[in-house]
């Protein structure tokens, strides 16, 4: 599997000697890391830039005299419609809706690379704000844009915004810092797997906590547990049906799936889904599988981020 990351480095292929050959360029990884985090999909986060860029051109952009600031603006404001027009989306989605996960090799250096508000549990979190608790969160605690520019892109005034994000950084991040995918949950995983495997329901309940909440998202087209399922055993007969049913067809491959640890599996050698876990006090507390194939896109492609 070819390792996906999110950075700033495609930022440097237009620049020259240090000097931005193309304002837009240069901020492209920045309007599209600002739109996946409020959006949760690499398509929505490229539409957005490509409007943003239209938007750009109409403007002449040769004379703006702060284009990021400019463009950061006109992307939080685009990812702003959308995210007010999702709700209707959002009601007819079939089940759980999750964010589209970077997938990366797994290796001790992935705690460095994935910054923590791309992880897939924080953006599962995030996509809990409303709009503008999002927008301004984003802006503020991820890009460190000022509040005096937030207020005007958002249209509330600077005390409200620093209102916003103190109530949204509550709720996002309470306590201390997620366990960072590591030795421990890998082994976690793999026994887990394991025991999935063999059909060992006492060994696939030791690892779950016992409020376990297992997500997956199937999009319009995927059979996928329409609703969360929550619960040791519930969800330990989950994973040994789904794992009798498809016996002999899966594949299991060891990956980084948004942050967090788990793995990409496939179905007579095809992609078919990926998972991730969650880990806490030592057991696993949250389950995603992602099913969906609209967002299952960036495998084999760089993903390119700010």
């Amino acid at each position: 599997m070819r390792r996906l990351r999110d950075g700033s480095s495609g930022a440097h292929a237009s620049r020259i000697g240090g000097v931005s050959a193309d304002p837009f360029e240069a901020a492209r990884p920045r309007i599209r890391g600002l739109a996946y985090r409020m959006l949760g999909t690499f398509s929505e986060a490229d539409d957005v830039a490509q409007e943003a860029w239209l938007r750009w051109q109409a403007a002449g952009g040769s004379h703006i005299h702060h284009p990021e600031a400019w463009l950061v603006t006109v992307a939080t404001r685009i990812c702003l419609d959308r995210l007010r027009s999702a709700p209707r989306t959002r009601e007819t989605y079939p089940g759980p809706w999750l964010p589209e996960p970077i997938v990366a090799d797994p290796g001790p250096e992935d705690a460095a690379e994935l910054a923590d508000s791309l992880t897939l549990g924080f953006l599962v979190l995030l996509d809990q704000l409303a709009p503008v608790e999002r927008a301004v969160f984003v802006l503020a605690d991820v890009f460190d844009v000022p509040f005096a520019e937030i207020a005007a892109t958002v249209g509330r005034s600077e005390a409200t915004c620093r209102q916003i994000a103190s109530r949204a950084r509550r709720r996002l991040r309470p306590g201390k810092a997620p366990d960072r995918p590591g030795a421990p949950e890998r082994e976690l995983l793999d026994g887990l797997l394991l025991a999935v495997a063999s059909g060992d329901v006492t060994g696939v309940i030791s690892r779950l906590a016992p409020d376990v909440v297992c997500l997956t998202d199937g999009g319009p087209n995927r059979r996928a547990a329409r609703r969360p399922v929550v619960g040791a055993h519930r969800v330990a007969r989950l994973l040994i049906n789904l794992a009798a049913r498809y016996s002999g067809q899966l594949g299991i491959q060891p990956a980084t799936v948004g942050g967090e640890t788990g793995v990409v599996i496939t179905l007579n050698d095809e992609i078919d889904q990926v998972m991730a876990i969650e880990v806490s006090d030592k057991t696993i507390s949250t389950i995603h599988f992602q099913r969906n194939p609209e967002k299952l896109t960036s495998f084999g492609h760089p993903v390119v981020l700010e």
